[in-house]
């Protein structure tokens, strides 16, 4: 089966890891074009999510429905379609950035050639193509990570607080790629707690408050002053 889709459903979804819930009756949709923030505090269940859309767990319950499918109906070829950059980078230090790029272009059947220097311009690192992943910053890994997670070309993209720990240039290189892939019909998920940088990027926005949806609605000004209103957070 074909698995594309230009949406992705949230249907009355939890998720508990014995007796502890993370997640209780989330439902919520994502499109073609959106550039979704996942808000809330530390631990809100805002990365089980994440990991739930990525397919790499999967509801209590409740279901996810990439258009008119479920994961489960779809299969393995739903992971071509979907992008992820978790907290782990899933690079390779004693490889090089070009190295990386081949290797998982390899993963997914793809021509490394044609693809890993487009994704090298991307990430601003042509001039350091050929050097070892080990020495690079942190700014410079998540935006090779970041290209490694587009290589597929992929209609989901979800991101567990693809800010962390980056300079101003490295925060305006990611947030303009996502405004670029978002243009370009993919759907777009991010995990983040920073409002200052959600603010401005996000079209909508989803608070979590102890594994509960407390908003789902299209982002406008003032941001920071909403969360606090409804998380009651700084």
């Amino acid at each position: 089966m074909k698995a594309d889709f230009d949406s992705v459903q949230v249907v009355e979804v939890s998720r508990h890891f014995g007796r502890r819930r993370a997640l209780a009756n989330i439902s919520l949709t994502a499109r073609a074009g959106d550039i979704v923030g996942l808000l809330g505090p530390n631990g809100a269940g805002k990365s089980t999510l994440i990991t739930m859309l990525a397919t790499l767990a999967s509801p209590s319950k409740g279901e996810i429905r990439y258009g008119h499918e479920t994961a489960s109906r779809l299969g393995p070829a739903l992971r071509t379609r979907i992008g992820l950059l978790a907290h782990e980078l899933h690079l390779y230090p004693e490889l090089s950035a070009r190295e990386n790029l081949a290797f998982f272009a390899r993963l997914y059947g793809l021509d490394a050639r044609a693809l890993v220097g487009e994704a090298l311009a991307s990430a601003g690192l042509e001039d350091r193509a050929d050097e070892a992943v080990s020495g690079f910053s942190r700014g410079m890994r998540q935006r090779l990570a970041l290209e490694r997670s587009l290589l597929h070309a992929p209609r989901l993209v979800l991101f567990d607080e693809p800010f962390t720990g980056l300079d101003d240039r490295a925060v305006g290189l990611i947030a303009d790629r996502l405004r670029v892939l978002a243009s370009n019909g993919a759907i777009v998920m991010l995990a983040t707690h920073d409002l200052d940088l959600a603010d401005g990027l996000v079209t909508r926005v989803a608070l979590i408050r102890d594994g509960r949806l407390v908003s789902d609605e299209a982002a406008t000004p003032g941001l920071r002053a909403r969360y606090r209103s409804l998380v009651g957070a700084n």
